[in-house]
């Protein structure tokens, strides 16, 4: 299957009450160059915890977006993409069809899919909704984050291709696991058995195991 797919990219800019962010992308056109941390031309603020190797490109389907525009009538033109600061959008690929592990063909390069985006406060400074971040989280519409396996020449005319499938869980099914059974035996190994799985989420689930409970999410849905 191919997949048509519009581009963005985004600059660090400024919020009121906030962090500086790069979640405001606009559209792309033409040949890009992709590398192992991502677009060029495409700035993260947070380096810490955006971007990086295991998060080069945010991938987020417009489906979605009819979704949170019911949902939020009074702010329904917010919701077109790029705003949840995708780099990628396409329809046709939700969170039920795409695997950890998926790798995908884009132009020259090869990109691997290694955890759901994990939703954080600026989306909610973002959108001036304060819980954005955690109904994000709650329903599972958070998108997926890649590594790029062989960097090269992309363009926005040349679609998405799956090339290869090596786990058989799906990003829903890792947003399910990781936030609302984090104790399931079963399915922790599962997750951690995923071939490409993050360096990040991998270490997560761990520490979740090692310590017992669940970490401390507050500060990246509420920035508290």
């Amino acid at each position: 299957m191919h997949y048509p797919l519009n581009v963005y990219i985004g600059k660090v800019r400024e919020y009121a009450g906030s962090r500086p962010s790069a979640i405001a992308k606009y559209q792309v056109d033409g040949e890009l160059k992709l590398t192992e941390l991502g677009l060029e031309g495409d700035q993260q603020a947070e380096k810490i915890v955006h971007g990086g190797p295991d998060r080069a490109l945010c991938h987020y389907p417009r489906e979605h977006y009819t979704w949170w525009a019911r949902e939020f009538p009074e702010q329904a033109e917010l919701f077109t993409a790029p705003a949840y600061g995708e780099n990628l959008s396409t329809e046709g690929l939700t969170e039920k069809d795409v695997y950890i592990g998926d790798i995908f063909r884009w132009g020259d390069a090869l990109i691997q899919v290694t955890q759901p985006r994990s939703p954080c406060y600026k989306l909610n400074y973002h959108f001036g909704i304060n819980n954005m971040s955690s109904l994000m989280q709650e329903t599972g519409y958070c998108g997926w984050l890649y590594k790029v396996v062989l960097a090269g020449n992309v363009s926005t005319e040349n679609p998405l291709e799956l090339v290869s499938r090596v786990s058989d869980v799906s990003v829903a099914e890792a947003i399910a696991i990781a936030w609302h059974m984090p104790f399931d035996d079963e399915q922790f190994h599962r997750l951690l058995s995923a071939a490409g799985l993050s360096t990040s989420w991998t270490r997560t689930m761990q520490k979740r195991r090692l310590f017992g409970k669940v970490e401390d999410n507050s500060r990246r849905l509420f920035g508290k």
